[in-house]
């Protein structure tokens, strides 16, 4: 192991914020697109691979999530439910799959702060989501986060 991205073998250590905020844009566009299409999920990740300039993303950090929220999806769901004001079928595609994004890097990329999780959420849904998207994603990946980041998001 040479501590540089296998990605980008330029960038030794952590991978650049920007490359892992495009990575989140591109899994939410991935995710939206198997919403509506059912095609299976290594087909999409293929397509994006292939349609998307991925000199500037993480790449492995967008197989992760788009990987990770596809196979956890019923159990990300379960997790938001008891925060959600209508059934899950019923909220928007695309706020659904920023919360769902959110909920699978609470729960397993705990190398990324709660904060900047929720932030991401927020800015993809001010990006892409409707009018007060933004505030639905913020509500709940704020109570979210309490839940599955205690001891990150408890008062010191």
């Amino acid at each position: 192991m040479t501590g540089i991205d296998e990605h980008n073998p330029a960038a030794p250590g952590k991978p650049k914020a920007g490359d892992r905020r495009r990575a989140r844009a591109l899994a939410l566009q991935a995710l939206y697109h198997r919403h509506f299409s059912k095609s299976p999920i290594a087909d999409i990740e293929a397509e994006f691979m292939v349609d998307n300039d991925m000199s500037k993303v993480d790449t492995a950090y967008f197989r992760d999530l788009l990987r990770g929220v596809h196979r956890e999806q019923a159990e990300l769901d379960k997790l938001l439910e008891p925060f959600l004001d209508r059934p899950v079928e019923e909220v928007d595609a695309i706020e659904l799959a920023i919360v769902r994004l959110g909920a699978y890097e609470l729960k397993h990329r705990i190398d990324v702060p709660y904060k900047v999780v929720i932030n991401e959420g927020i800015e993809m849904a001010k990006r892409f989501g409707g009018t007060d998207g933004h505030k639905f994603v913020n509500g709940i990946l704020d109570k979210l986060s309490g839940r599955l980041r205690l001891a990150e998001t408890r008062p010191r």
